[in-house]
C-alpha cells in the first residue's frame, strides 16, 4: 500500500520543538508494514479549528498523483470538525488513522463528531475558567443576546 503522511500540530512552540510530531511520527512507524511505501510526508502547523491547510491540501494532491492512502497518526490530528472530515471522505479520499485503522464511515462519522463535542465542551470551560479570573470575558453564561 502507498501511503501519504499529514501530521499537525497547534503551535508554533510544538512545531520548533517537535514535540507531539515526534509522537505522531513514531504512531506511524509502528503502523507500517514492510510492504508499506510511505511516498512524502507533510506537516501542518495549524488549529485543527481552521479549514484552510495548505499542507493538507498538498497531501491530497499528492495522494491524487501518486494513488496513495493519507495516513494519519490519529484522527483528531486531521479535524475535530464533522462537516470537515465528511467533505475529506466524500472527495474520494481514502485515509487512514493508525489509532483506528479498521474504522469505517460510521466509526470515523461517531469518533469525529465526539472530538467535535469534546472540542467545544473545552473551549467552554476555558472561557468559564478565564471569565472567574476576569468578569469581563465572554462566556456563554453571561453572553447577551
Amino acid at each position: 500500500m502507498k501511503y501519504i503522511c499529514y501530521y499537525r500540530v497547534s503551535t508554533k512552540s510544538q512545531g520548533r520543538s517537535g514535540l507531539g510530531l515526534g509522537d505522531q511520527r513514531a504512531i506511524v512507524e509502528r503502523y507500517l508494514r514492510e510492504s508499506d511505501t510511505l511516498v512524502e510526508e507533510f506537516t501542518e502547523i495549524e488549529s485543527g479549528r481552521k479549514s484552510e491547510r495548505p499542507q493538507l491540501q498538498a497531501a491530497i494532491r499528492a495522494c491524487h498523483q501518486h494513488h496513495a492512502k493519507l495516513l494519519i497518526a490519529k484522527l483528531d490530528r486531521l479535524s475535530r470538525n464533522v462537516a470537515f472530515v465528511m467533505t475529506l471522505r466524500d472527495s474520494g479520499i481514502d485515509f487512514v488513522a493508525c489509532d483506528l485503522p479498521d474504522a469505517n464511515t460510521l466509526t470515523v462519522g461517531m469518533m469525529v463528531t465526539f472530538a467535535q463535542y469534546e472540542a467545544e465542551r473545552t473551549s467552554e470551560r476555558t472561557r468559564a475558567a478565564l471569565a472567574q479570573k476576569n468578569p469581563r470575558v465572554l462566556t456563554w453564561e453571561n453572553r447577551k443576546t
